[in-house]
This record gives structure tokens, sequence and C-alpha cells, in this order.
């Protein structure tokens, strides 16, 4: 395969990872916790790198993309890891939630607060036993190594 087709196929992965992401969000009524949103930065940094790589003809661009796609397959292992109760997950959506140490006497009187807080450790949806985390994990390690090929390909 080309650079150019490789770069294409790591940038349409991400940005179908995206649009997955949006539809379990939008459609399929699976609201994302802090960590779900955290993976999904890089998959947006992918295809603006992506997109910039194709119309700018900088196939060395494929480097800083293997970078986004590697950085959110990271992110994904991490999450995972938390789903599986592997290691602590960020205390303000894993555990007990809510830190209520940190809150301040009106935070606590407040009636205004998340209406649909949504943790970190638990899994809301999974598929031959990986969880969304697990998935993206995967699949963006895959991505990874399409576009360290792309960077390293011959024109």
């Amino acid at each position: 395969m080309t650079q150019r087709t490789l770069i294409l196929l790591a940038t349409l992965g991400s940005a179908a990872l995206l649009l997955g992401a949006f539809g379990f969000q939008h459609i399929g009524g699976l609201l994302p916790c802090k960590m779900c949103l955290w993976q999904r930065w890089p998959h947006a940094a992918a295809v603006i790198i992506g997109v910039a790589a194709l119309a700018l003809r900088q196939a060395s661009l494929a480097w800083l993309g293997a970078l986004a796609a590697a950085t959110t397959g990271a992110i994904g292992v991490y999450h995972a890891g938390v789903e599986w109760r592997f290691w602590p997950g960020p205390s303000s959506c894993s555990g007990g939630g809510l830190d209520m140490g940190g809150m301040t006497g009106g935070d606590l009187l407040s009636t205004e607060g998340p209406v649909a807080m949504v943790m970190c450790d638990e899994v809301v949806w999974s598929m031959l036993g990986l969880s969304m985390a697990g998935w993206n994990a995967a699949i963006s390690f895959a991505l990874a190594a399409l576009w360290i090929a792309a960077a390293r390909a011959r024109t």
C-alpha cells in the first residue's frame, strides 16, 4: 500500500471510532464517563493530522498520527484496567465517585449537581469480553501500526 492509502485508512479509522462513540452516546443513550471523553481527543487529533498530511502531502506527519493513536490506545488500556479493578481510577469518577473531602459546604448543600454521573470503573457495554475502552485500545494500537507503516513507507 502507498503512504497516502495508509494515512487515509488510519485517518478514517479514527474518524469511525469517533463517530461510533457519538453514535453510542446520542443514538444508543450510553453516556460517556470522564475517561471515555479523554480517549476521544487523540482520535480527533489523529483525524486533523491525517487531513493535514494528505492535504499538504507531508507523510512525515504520520509519526504524529501514530503518537495520537498510541496515546488513545494507552488511555484505553488504563481505562480498561480501571474497569477490571487492576488499578484505581480517578477519584472523581471511580470508586466512591465524587470526592466529598474536596467539596465546600455550599457544594454539599447545592441541588445543582451532575444529572447523570457515569462511573469510569463500570462497564456499560461489552462485546466478546472487551468493554468499549478495551476495544478502543485494541483498534487504536492497530491504527498506530498503520500510521507507523505510513511513516516508514516509501512513496
